[in-house]
């Protein structure tokens, strides 16, 4: 277990480090990386975090995602709050890396909403059921399979952030929205992406369970130990 939870550590640190980054790097540049880097950014390093730590920790490197691998009963209860924990520790040193690199930026790549709450909160919610769902549907286990696993996965997120990441931030972690929040000093809205993501997460696992085969995510497992 604790090499799974260095693993979940530093792959969340470099999620943080590389996708908020390169909001920061955007802003502080007056847009050199342009959105659509911005979210090919955060693709790619999902990409490659899966391929890196996938067969170690599953390469959650989300909250969200550990609460719905449990919640598919594909992991045991006893992962959750240490995976969250390690997740939530290494967004946070990431978010005081880019600080320190950047103390010109004022948010750190934070997620704010552009539109209402209720539209954010909606979109959030949505966007991370569809991830889980990918997700679970290209998972055995806790663990993702086969070669192409990243590439679906590290797709949907860039296609996710492409088209909702200028109204919602497309954050679909939990993590990831509470580093920056916390390190910056902007909580205002924070709840959203904290609450939205887990309540999606739950959605995405309904999904599965009604286009997959009966006991895909209710048990029947035979893998669950936590990835």
């Amino acid at each position: 277990m604790g090499k799974k939870l260095i693993a979940e550590f530093l792959g969340t640190f470099c999620l943080v480090f590389a996708g908020t980054g390169a909001i920061v790097i955007d802003g502080v540049t007056g847009g050199a990386v342009s959105h659509v880097g911005v979210a090919l950014t955060f693709g790619l390093i999902v990409l490659a975090m899966i391929y890196t730590i996938g067969d170690i920790s599953g390469a959650h490197i989300n909250p969200a995602v550990t609460i719905g691998f449990f919640a598919a009963r594909r992991s045991e209860a006893g992962s959750v709050i240490p995976y969250v924990a390690s997740q939530c520790a290494g967004a946070l040193a990431a978010s005081v890396v880019l600080r320190f690199l950047f103390p010109q930026s004022a948010t750190l790549g934070a997620t704010i909403p552009a539109g209402s709450t209720k539209q954010s909160f909606v979109l959030e919610m949505l966007l991370t059921a569809l991830l889980m769902f990918v997700i679970l549907s290209v998972s055995t286990g806790a663990r993702e399979k086969g070669i192409t696993a990243g590439i679906a996965i590290g797709g949907v997120i860039a296609l996710e952030a492409l088209f909702a990441g200028p109204i919602c931030g497309a954050s679909m972690n939990p993590a990831r929205s509470l580093a920056p929040a916390v390190v910056a000093g902007h909580l205002s809205g924070l709840w959203i992406y904290l609450v939205a993501p887990v309540l999606g997460a739950a959605l995405g696992v309904i999904g599965c369970r009604c286009v997959r085969e009966r006991g895909c995510c209710s048990g029947a497992q035979t893998d669950i130990s936590p990835a």
